[in-house]
């Protein structure tokens, strides 16, 4: 593996496109550089090495000090949006400090940097707009998108997030708005899975957005025409993917948010030719498969029947790359347990705008047509239910309320422990919260949410909603694919992750009602899927790297923990 960084110390040099060594900045550029830059965080004797004295207040403060001081001013601020502004502003200044305060309050903080408050922040992100983060490539950057790359002044890039803010969680066409989410998504692969934030690299593709109010917005980030379509937009990816690849060789590259006309596309056309997977489609697809598994389990540890994932019958509301990305995982683990692909794909049904997917449509879109089955048409969600009898509901619609107390209350008539999964993103586009769940299935119902929800009290009990959140497998994922240095990310790593994320939740995790571990044990549950995915790797004939003999201990050295190492 190329040299990486792996802690402070190591930032602490730079290397120049021929490998050599160059010296540390000093005075001002030391602390206008966020990875090297410790504040009032200094010692004595770096600040006489480097030329800071007098540029600082004299006295030193430590790591624990500083963080102290963040928590304190973040939570004075009267507004979530204040607060990620004010974790940004940390990460500009002082990267290590800004993760050390992340990492070590990831519960509180987790929804602050990325959903649901990052959905907030994109969508205002023109206003709020403080400092540049990665790299923005226009449309009309097209013949010397490799000119771009190689402005970016780190030649050791692991990880790349890219997106052209088509399709924002539920919010729609942010356009260049949208690279908060690159943004966030990166911040969760240091702070959740130890990817050191020097190789990694967040990329705005702004082709454009149909968003008429970003359009006419005088403060808006990005390009204000109409998107780049059709043959001239896949010759702009062609492109990108040709550069970027080249520029940085061991690269994984991140599709996201992506609309469906695009995503499932992308996917296709370079997962056998890089090393790039969808979080969207594959990342949903693993963390909902996790909480299935895991939901099954506590049915058991209740004293309920064992029942196998193939005894399901899941019904979908949605029916984009959310949704078909996990009905695919799902029947691949139901091939695993003795159906046909066939059989599995019955298990699994969709209702879409335009009601019941069924086969008598002409309406459907190609990755719908596989999930298509012989029933007459079903116009609502209410009436799908009533005719399906699914044991679970899976909600990645992006349409609030749409889980209505009716729809709530015949999942419960048919199912002693109806599984509720309203997936989507951010809270206000939740197919239902928590408390309604609870409410409406009298206690009864195993519920999850793509963002948080707090815990209910109800019937003289406590319920501690699930976070089906993609942050439980994209960072330990990344980190397998960097360990091994995989040339292609595969359908078998994310269902390992998924199995291996079911796994991680304990008995007592079970016993409090949850089907997802808690955030703060993230970093090793990561590390878990990390393991498993490299395992793949190796297995497959897919690694570039050598397997070493303690891979768990080899995970754990290379995961990045923010710490201020001697400079000198």
């Amino acid at each position: 593996m190329s040299t990486v960084f792996t802690s402070v110390a190591d930032q602490t040099v730079d290397h120049n496109r021929d490998g050599q060594i160059e010296a540390i900045p000093h005075g001002f550029e030391l602390l206008h550089d966020p990875l090297l830059n410790r504040g009032t965080g200094f010692s004595a004797e770096e600040r006489e090495a480097f030329g800071l004295r007098g540029l600082l207040p004299a006295r030193v403060l430590s790591l624990q000090d500083q963080v102290a001081r963040i928590l304190e001013n973040l939570r004075k601020k009267p507004t979530d949006l204040e607060k990620y502004v004010h974790l940004i502003d940390t990460a500009d200044r002082n990267e290590t400090l800004f993760y050390r305060t992340i990492i070590d309050n990831l519960e509180e903080l987790m929804p602050i940097v990325y959903t649901p408050t990052v959905g907030q922040a994109c969508q205002q992100y023109g206003h709020i707009f403080r400092r540049p983060r990665g790299l923005f490539i226009s449309s009309e950057d097209r013949g010397h998108i490799a000119e771009l790359l190689a402005n970016w002044p780190r030649d050791d890039v692991r990880v790349i997030v890219v997106t052209d803010g088509e399709r924002i969680l539920g919010l729609g066409d942010l356009g260049a708005n949208g690279m908060g989410i690159p943004v966030g998504k990166l911040a969760l692969y240091t702070a959740c899975a130890g990817i050191p934030p020097a190789v990694t690299l967040p990329i705005m593709l702004d082709v454009g957005t149909e968003n008429k109010q970003f359009q006419d917005d005088p403060l808006y980030i990005g390009m204000p025409h109409a998107r780049l379509r059709g043959e001239a937009y896949d010759e702009f990816l062609d492109e990108f993917m040709e550069a970027v690849t080249t520029r940085f060789p061991q690269v994984l590259v991140q599709f996201e948010d992506f609309a469906n006309t695009h995503a499932f596309y992308l996917l296709q056309k370079y997962r056998e030719r890089y090393r790039v997977f969808n979080d969207d489609i594959q990342g949903t697809a693993a963390v909902t498969l996790a909480g299935l598994f895991a939901a099954l389990r506590l049915i058991v540890a209740e004293g309920g029947p064992r029942r196998q994932l193939s005894d399901q019958r899941l019904l979908f509301l949605g029916a984009g790359e959310a949704g078909v990305g996990i009905a695919d995982l799902v029947v691949s683990a139901m091939v695993k347990e003795g159906l046909t692909p066939e059989e599995a794909r019955q298990h699994c049904w969709f209702v879409d705008s335009h009601g019941l997917v069924v086969k008598s449509r002409t309406d459907l879109a190609a990755h719908k047509l596989p999930y298509a089955h012989e029933h007459p048409p079903v116009a609502d969600f209410l009436a799908a239910v009533e005719e399906v009898r699914p044991t679970a509901i899976i909600g990645v619609s992006g349409q609030p309320h749409t889980f209505t107390r009716e729809v709530i209350e015949r999942m419960r008539k048919y199912n002693d422990r109806p599984i509720i999964f309203a997936l989507s993103n951010p809270t206000s586009k939740a197919e239902c919260t928590a408390e309604e769940a609870y409410t409406y299935t009298g206690g009864r119902a195993i519920f999850a949410s793509g963002s948080p929800f707090p815990s209910v009290k109800l019937y003289g009990k406590t319920y501690n909603p699930g976070q089906g959140n993609n942050s439980y497998i994209f960072p330990g994922v990344g980190l397998g694919i960097v360990v091994s240095g995989a040339r292609h990310v595969t359908d078998a790593m994310f269902e390992a992750a998924a199995r291996t994320l079911a796994d991680q939740v304990t008995e007592d995790d079970m016993a409090n009602g949850r089907i997802y571990p808690v955030l703060s044990r993230i970093r090793s549950v990561s590390a878990a899927i990390a393991e498993a995915v490299a395992e793949i790797a190796w297995r497959e004939g897919l690694a570039t790297e050598p397997r070493p003999d303690d891979l768990a201990g080899h995970i754990q050295d290379y995961m990045y923990d923010p710490a201020y190492s001697p400079m000198i």
